[in-house]
């Protein structure tokens, strides 16, 4: 019995292209040639052909089902690191469900952590806190995670957050210094109302120095210098006991 390329990808329900790349990774040795020219597979061919199919159907590799060779009763062991790896694809992707469903529940962004991505899209925020949040999430610890994730949860609304947002470069000082008056109460509140999300991160991988200087460099570029203005005149305000 003699096959073409073409019958003996259709027997073993795969593709020519597959057939040929088999080959050209040393999976399937080359069949011998009819007066033709034309390839000329036989059932050793298919046989092996099937065991590779069936391998690469189950998860293996092909570099994995190189190593393993043409005998099919394949180690054990091989078997037990595949089915490890497919428990943890299978979890991986479970995960992945289950967050999917939350972003598409909550209209959250997609480009934040699981544990911030609802409350981020709860909370409304502009482009440039939903970055800063991304920013954060990389350098905080988890129990400050946990807690900045109640505070944009549950924060309440500031009346200032649209005049912030939108607040051109060149805003002159009277403009600026109004605004810092009037958000320095909300922030208070929040510090008041939310304590373990603005302390300092005692947890963080890298220390609360880093997390602060992260934070620091991350606004300087997220902000325009007029909302810098702004905030460094809250922080005065507030550390004057205003």
């Amino acid at each position: 019995m003699a096959w073409s390329t073409r019958e003996l990808a259709e027997l073993a329900g795969t593709s020519v292209r597959a057939v040929r790349h088999y080959h050209e990774v040393g999976l399937l040795p080359l069949p011998g040639r009819r007066s033709n020219g034309y390839k000329q597979y036989g059932v050793s061919h298919l046989v092996r052909l099937l065991r590779i199919k069936r391998l690469v159907d189950l998860g293996f590799s092909l570099s994995r089902i190189a190593a393993m060779g043409e005998d099919d009763h394949h180690p054990a062991e091989a078997l037990r690191a595949l089915d490890a790896e497919l428990g943890a694809t299978i979890e991986r992707l479970r995960r992945a469900r289950v967050e999917l469903g939350l972003i598409l529940r909550d209209h959250a962004p997609t480009d934040l952590p699981a544990e911030l991505a609802p409350a981020a899209g709860a909370a409304g925020l502009s482009a440039a806190d939903r970055s800063m949040v991304l920013v954060m999430s990389r350098v905080m610890g988890p129990e400050h995670v946990g807690a900045y994730a109640e505070m944009l949860r549950s924060r309440p609304t500031d009346p200032t957050d649209g005049e912030f947002d939108s607040l051109p470069v060149d805003a002159d000082e009277a403009t600026r210094r109004d605004l810092a008056e009037r958000m320095a109460p909300y922030i208070r509140r929040m510090r008041e109302r939310y304590p373990e999300a603005m302390a300092p991160d005692v947890d963080a991988p890298r220390g609360a120095r880093f997390v602060a200087e992260t934070a620091a460099a991350a606004m300087a570029e997220l902000y325009n210098p007029a909302q810098l203005d702004v905030i460094r005149q809250v922080g005065a305000i507030l550390a004057d006991g205003g």
